[in-house]
């Protein structure tokens, strides 16, 4: 999800078989597969059994995979260890149980977008898109109606409401109620989506398209964001990792239609640390260099995310509003006076705390007719509502996003997955 600095269905052209950017890796079919075909009819008949399950069945020792390890390449000393170390490994349980979440958090979105890869197709509905992630990962962390969670709606589950902005759009669209909106073939669309885990956020976002003259935009943003991953470590300057990431953005071209475009930076979107309950920390990481000289910090969690443009390369709010989250300073704030909004901030308070959640949320807890009760709560600072992002409109965006876990000598790559 995106930190910042300041319909109709279309049918698939004659021809063109839709193929997803992030295919799912092929095996093959060894010795045995060409008399697979005898069998065709018995696994025609075989039903398919439903794999999305609480995940914690999966992993009964309640340990889960770690995520991709990286060597700091900074220069600093990796065999530093007497007191900082010492003070390190006295806390360890503490950071162990921490890192675990955060790789269950990572393991149940590695399923949950191969769940929604293998089902997405041009003329699906939005609404349905968004459903299929958040029910998939409901059901993996327990939540779901009949987990076993499903009265600590806090301790994990969904970490925000699921972005599925198209084209233009860079950021922060989910469908509200009632929104007609269809994925076509020629969209682009950015898929971000959270897992949280005992407030452990893990935050990550690829970009779909089905027509392939958007490639050349996929690989510019996709290697602008493992140019960040790369670069990210302890005691690196934030403007360094944005300059790499700029330099990196920057040397891609696409051609659209016959017309030449340079991909841009989206240069007012950042990635972000992330803090229990809250998944933008206080940190920006930029995508661009822009002199910041704040450090990345041991045992920090980030989210290094990119979005590249062939518009002007810089996002505006416009559109129906559908993310929001409670305000770090709400608890400071007088209370409302609406008796309306006082019971909307209770189911918010009961049900998400700070984590940010849409009206589809609201709707399916059982509110109704809150969005004057909601308003207010906005009006009054303690609710912030976060608006869509677009550039500038015939423009398109991409994005890819990893969340990166800063160990004392390694980085881990948590969300890293065969996809992406």
């Amino acid at each position: 999800m995106s930190d910042t600095i300041a319909k109709d269905e279309v049918n698939v052209p004659a021809g063109k078989e839709p193929v997803p950017t992030t295919p799912e890796p092929q095996t093959s079919g060894g010795p045995d597969a060409a008399g697979a075909s005898g069998d065709k009819k018995k696994k025609k008949k075989k039903k398919k059994t439903n794999n999305i399950k609480n995940i914690a069945l999966m992993y009964p020792d309640g340990k889960y995979p770690e995520g991709e390890w990286m060597d700091y390449h900074q220069d600093f000393n990796l065999q530093r260890t007497t007191d900082e170390e010492k003070r390190y490994l006295a806390r360890d349980a503490e950071n162990q149980q921490r890192w675990n979440d955060m790789r269950k958090g990572a393991e149940i979105h590695r399923r949950v977008r191969k769940n929604l890869q293998n089902k997405l197709k041009p003329d699906m509905a939005l609404t349905d898109v968004v459903n299929i992630v958040e029910n998939a990962t409901r059901k993996f962390t327990g939540v779901d109606e009949n987990g076993d969670h499903v009265d600590q709606p806090k301790s994990q589950g969904v970490g925000f409401p699921t972005g599925v902005s198209l084209n233009h759009c860079a950021a922060h669209f989910t469908p509200n109620a009632g929104d007609q909106t269809v994925l076509r073939y020629e969209d682009v669309m950015k898929v971000d989506i959270g897992v949280q885990v005992n407030g452990y956020i893990v935050d990550s976002a690829w970009t779909v398209t089905f027509d392939h003259k958007y490639d050349n935009l996929l690989q510019a943003v996709r290697e602008a964001t493992n140019t960040g991953v790369r670069e990210a470590g302890i005691d690196v300057r934030l403007t360094d990792i944005g300059e790499a990431i700029q330099e990196v953005m920057e040397s891609y071209e696409v051609e659209l239609d016959g017309k030449t475009y340079q991909v841009k930076p989206c240069r007012n979107l950042c990635g972000h640390n992330i803090a229990p309950y809250r998944i933008h920390g206080g940190k920006s990481v930029p995508i661009v260099k822009n002199g910041d000289q704040t450090k990345m910090e041991e045992g920090e969690h980030f989210a290094i995310e990119t979005f590249g443009s062939t518009g002007r390369g810089f996002v505006v709010p416009g559109g129906e509003v559908s993310h929001y989250a409670k305000s770090a300073e709400a608890d400071s704030l007088p209370a409302p006076s609406l008796s309306r909004a006082k019971s909307l901030l209770k189911t918010i308070d009961e049900n998400f705390g700070t984590l940010p959640f849409c009206r589809r949320y609201l709707d399916r807890l059982g509110e109704e007719k809150y969005l004057f009760a909601l308003n207010s709560l906005v009006k009054h600072g303690i609710v912030q509502d976060y608006p869509p992002l677009n550039d500038v409109q015939g423009s398109y965006t991409a994005q890819f996003e990893h969340t990166i876990l800063l160990h004392p000598h390694k980085k881990e790559v948590v969300s890293r997955g065969e996809d992406y």
